[in-house]
């Protein structure tokens, strides 16, 4: 069988018989794909690779083209880097939980994306060592990942005004119909557009203003692609949040 090294980002797993594991990932060499890890969940296996296969852990492997087409395997496979905090504090594994099921849901391309692997590999980092500005990590994520799927607003914005999720625009006025973000939301959207991951800490909102904006950014991907209704870790997001 042709291997091959690569990256990825754990977005989800699914048991499969009584010892293997399907791990979906987001790679660099392949978008997302799929690989079969056997008796992973064996105590006679390799129990230790389980710890590997977290939401959104990073890893680095080498793997086994399936010659049939089915899923790949891994010939090897480690952590990319040493996460320092992500396991071991609930508010980021909580959110780390979301991001992963999000991506899971919104992406299907098995062609490489490398701006769109950087970013959400990058962002992993970034939210491991991130020490403050930590609540307001998941808004800014989503903000940078619409952008990166390409539905970034075609015009710039201006004070007060609102954003047409339907067109995709920045607009003076409430639109007529429904689909639109209100100014407040609006203006969170050009900020944290325009903000490095690091100046989160500036950014004051409460918790209701963190989930009107959540509710906003997943309305706007919902205009796009429906799957993003079905996130069930929101709601455990807008308990801790």
């Amino acid at each position: 069988m042709k291997s091959y090294k690569g990256r990825g980002i754990v977005l989800h797993t699914l048991k499969y018989g009584d010892s293997s594991l399907v791990v979906y990932l987001l790679t660099d060499v392949g978008g997302r794909r799929n690989y079969m890890v056997q008796g992973v969940r064996s105590r006679r296996g390799h129990g230790s690779k389980l710890s590997l296969f977290q939401p959104m852990f990073p890893v680095e492997f080498e793997g086994l083209e399936s010659p049939r087409q089915q899923m790949d395997r891994f010939k090897e496979v480690r952590s990319g880097f040493l996460l320092q905090s992500l396991p071991f504090d609930v508010r980021k594994s909580t959110m780390a939980l979301f991001m992963a099921e999000t991506l899971y849901r919104l992406i299907r391309e098995s062609e490489p994306n490398e701006a769109l692997f950087e970013f959400v590999w990058n962002s992993t980092l970034a939210l491991d060592s991130l020490e403050q500005g930590v609540s307001n990590f998941h808004l800014w994520f989503l903000a940078n990942l619409s952008f990166l799927l390409g539905y970034r607003p075609g015009n710039d914005y201006r004070a007060g005004w609102w954003f047409d999720i339907r067109e995709g625009l920045y607009t003076p006025t409430a639109p007529l119909h429904p689909g639109a973000m209100d100014s407040a939301n609006a203006a969170l959207l050009d900020r944290m557009l325009g903000l490095d991951v690091c100046e989160l800490a500036r950014i004051e909102l409460n918790r209701t203003q963190r989930s009107n904006f959540l509710s906003a950014m997943l309305a706007y991907f919902g205009y796009h692609l429906e799957a993003i209704g079905s996130v069930r870790s929101v709601h455990i997001l807008r308990e801790v949040f």
